[in-house]
């Protein structure tokens, strides 16, 4: 299996080459050269594996450059009861006919990033052995990716962490579980800004050859197409939970922000899985909602982004979306980087009109709805739900039609959000064991402008000074 980039550079690459670099030399994103395709038998063969065994038959799909032992190896290493509480691993939730909650958010940071972000550390850690190679991973988090990064990568052998956060616009929860880290590998760095500050800062040191080169730059965003084929399995784990045979079909509906999550969706439906529709929840940042309606793209600036109860969401620039578009219009790189590298672009009638073809629809929610779909899940189900989870349940609610099967991921535990969840229920969410009062611990953390040089001149100086 060979990866190209979405903006035309016909350079074929290697997985475990793509693993390592994250963006395309030429600032696009990695995708395969081709989706492989799933028959009927093999859904049928699948249906009764282990999640573990599950993600090592998707994954060996796509990698050919580690041997299938060793990737076996890793898949059931990481997928365990003990590291997501459940053998399930992704349960379903029942919330009365043809509708359930996929859950994603069992693992150590209590959110869906860790159900990627395990392996993805798995992943480097044994990439890196291999080759006797170090790897300066960074990212970009709006409030859960970088905790899962740090729970993922901590103490991992040849591998430090420089995690940008735009500054307070994080839950308290969610700061915590980052900055209350004192491993020698990790390093936070609060901007001034928001979330798309960070991410478009990850985005130009990683387009700098030269400083990416000598610091052995890697991402471990959504954009590192590793972690991306990660949540590709849990679609197909949420699809074989739900129903009896092959020849049913179901929906999802996906919080998103950075689409990321909803992307891996997209790729499960282009290799045979039977989704129906593909439902992208947002919240008051609608840029995706509004693109899928109307098909125009139209990013908001920092002043023009919201604070919302929903933070992981607060996004406007969603840096999966690239590729979705690059498939959207048949794979045409240089369309793609002459829409990508503008502020915006309007797609043609005709090109919007195709979106349906994908399954994809959208809605939108607000901080209003959000907290009146916590009190009605409560109320009606005796279950209580995160914010963005929320978002999604609300849309979902929405769209399903009678007779379906809708599946709404569940995102992250209601204790990263307790405000809201206060404000919504009058209670305090519970919080597993252990991480009573982690807000209270010591931090560890760089605030600093929302600026590429100081960045560059803070990961300069610390390369040397970490495990």
């Amino acid at each position: 299996m060979k990866y190209i980039s979405t903006r035309g550079d016909q350079i074929e690459r290697g997985f475990s080459d793509i693993l390592l670099e994250g963006l395309a030399p030429d600032g696009g994103l990695y995708l395969p050269k081709t989706y492989p395709k799933v028959e009927a038998a093999t859904l049928t063969r699948w249906r009764g594996l282990a999640y573990a065994d599950l993600a090592f038959e998707i994954l060996s799909l796509y990698i050919d450059d580690i041997p299938a032992d060793d990737l076996r190896a890793i898949t059931r290493r990481v997928y365990t009861a003990e590291v997501f509480g459940t053998e399930q691993i992704t349960p379903l939730t029942w919330l009365g006919e043809g509708i359930a909650l996929e859950g994603l958010s069992n693992g150590p940071t209590l959110a869906f990033k860790d159900m990627a972000m395990q392996l993805l550390g798995a992943l480097f850690e044994y990439e890196l052995g291999r080759r006797g190679e170090t790897l300066n991973i960074l990212g970009a988090t709006s409030g859960d990716t970088g905790s899962a990064a740090e729970y993922a990568m901590r103490g991992k052998k040849g591998v430090r962490v420089f995690m940008l956060s735009p500054e307070g616009r994080m839950s308290p929860f969610q700061q915590a579980q980052m900055f209350s880290l004192q491993d020698a590998n990790i390093h936070n760095i609060a901007v001034k800004g928001v979330f798309d500050d960070a991410q478009d800062i990850v985005k130009a040191v990683s387009n700098d050859l030269a400083f990416k080169r000598e610091h052995r730059i890697g991402t471990v965003n959504s954009i590192n197409w590793a972690r991306l084929l990660a949540q590709v399995v849990y679609y197909f784990a949420g699809y074989f939970q739900a129903t009896k045979s092959n020849d049913q079909k179901v929906s999802f509906t996906v919080p998103s922000g950075n689409f990321g999550n909803v992307c891996a969706g997209h790729v499960a439906r282009q290799m045979g899985l039977p989704i129906a529709r593909l439902v992208v929840a947002t919240n008051e940042n609608d840029v995706l909602d509004e693109f899928f309606r109307t098909g125009n793209y139209r990013p908001r600036g920092t002043a023009d982004t919201h604070e919302t109860s929903s933070p992981s969401m607060d996004i406007s620039k969603a840096s999966n979306f690239e590729r979705f578009v690059f498939d959207l219009l048949g794979r045409d790189g240089a369309r793609v980087k002459q829409l990508f590298t503008a502020p915006n672009f309007e797609l043609s009638a005709g090109e919007h009109a195709d979106i349906a073809g994908f399954g994809f629809s959208s809605g939108r929610s607000t901080h209003a709805d959000r907290v009146a779909t916590i009190r009605r899940c409560h109320a009606e189900h005796g279950i209580v739900i995160d914010p963005h989870t929320a978002d999604g349940l609300k849309v979902a609610l929405e769209k399903h039609e009678p007779g379906t099967t809708m599946l709404v991921l569940e995102t992250a535990l209601p204790a990263k959000f307790a405000a809201t969840i206060h404000e919504a229920l009058g209670i305090e969410p519970p919080r597993p064991a252990g991480l009573e009062g982690i807000e209270n611990l010591p931090k560890r953390v760089k605030v600093m402008p929302a600026d590429v040089e100081q960045v560059k001149a803070y990961i300069h100086a610390h390369v040397g000074h970490a495990a």
